[in-house]
């Protein structure tokens, strides 16, 4: 009996050039077992590319920081239901701590397994982990290593409603009490005014519901603004260490250019004395020729 979750969990533990031999490999061994049904799910198993695969990597390497990254998520998903601006300020910027630390140790992952990161594809691994916050199906496949593609990518938490009766009521406000006035005697009667619309209980309510959703969503916001100049940063610091290292090749490129240089310029010496000493020579063996 061909155990498909146990044969995804082997697939992706493979680097991706050997992804798509095993895993055609192991369908047709189900089929020629006539499991037609597991067959046909482990050929739909994507290939995963090279982020996604660095990122599972990750969670197999070190379950236990996965387990935290999803509890920053859960944590995070809570604190926008509830509307807590205090804790998604405090969540995000422990999220960003932690992928950007996370990301980094995929892309040392990688490294020893023979297939660096770029700088670019690190951010995709980090793009993987936001997303695998806001997606719980995706975060129980990446816990497991088996991620198969990456997650839509996370704008916040929006889709997140805030649960029933948690937000706070609005202060009441006792109206001023008015002057009594006496009233003026009026020679005529005049018409009782038509009494105006109570006001709708809710509406305040309703009003400082939006105005702190509102301020829920600008925390996001900073929390995303504060993520992406982490990012540049971190951009920066590795376009920073590749100049670096080209400008290290460049030295030694121009040494080589200067110790190449003398050889040439030593053989062109040594050229010129060969071609003085044939010419030379040549002389002497025309002069020795017998008349």
């Amino acid at each position: 009996m061909v155990d498909v979750d146990a044969v995804a969990a082997e697939l992706y533990g493979l680097r991706p050039e050997e992804f798509t031999a095993a895993r055609d490999a192991r369908a047709a061994t189900a089929r020629k077992a006539g499991q037609r049904a597991e067959a046909k799910r482990i050929a739909a198993l994507h290939k995963p590319t090279r982020a996604v695969w660095a990122a599972n990597r990750l969670a197999r390497a070190d379950a236990d920081r996965a387990r935290h990254l999803l509890e920053i998520g859960q944590g995070l998903r809570e604190a926008h239901r509830t509307l807590s601006g205090e804790d998604l300020r405090k969540l995000s910027h422990q999220q960003h701590v932690v992928i950007a630390a996370m990301a980094g140790e995929a892309r040392r992952l990688a490294g020893e397994a023979g297939k660096g990161l770029s700088t670019g594809v690190q951010r995709e691994v980090e793009q993987i982990l936001r997303g695998v916050l806001a997606d719980p199906d995706a975060a129980e496949a990446w816990a497991r290593g088996v991620l198969e593609k990456a997650p839509p990518q996370a704008v916040g938490f929006a889709e997140v409603a805030p649960a029933p009766g948690t937000e706070p009521r609005p202060q009441q406000h006792e109206p001023e009490p008015r002057p009594e006035q006496e009233p003026k005697p009026d020679p005529e009667p005049k018409p009782d005014p038509e009494p105006k619309p109570d006001p709708e209980p809710e509406a305040d309510t309703r009003e400082a519901e939006r105005t702190r959703r509102e301020a829920a969503l600008a925390e996001e916001a900073l929390a995303r603004a504060e993520t992406e100049r982490a990012q540049a940063r971190t951009g920066l610091g590795a376009l920073d260490e590749e100049i670096g290292r080209l400008e290290e090749r460049l030295e030694r490129a121009r040494a080589e250019r200067e110790r190449l240089a003398a050889v040439a310029q030593d053989a062109d010496r040594r050229h010129r004395e060969a071609e003085r000493e044939a010419k030379a020579a040549r002389a002497a063996a025309r002069k020795a020729r017998p008349r």
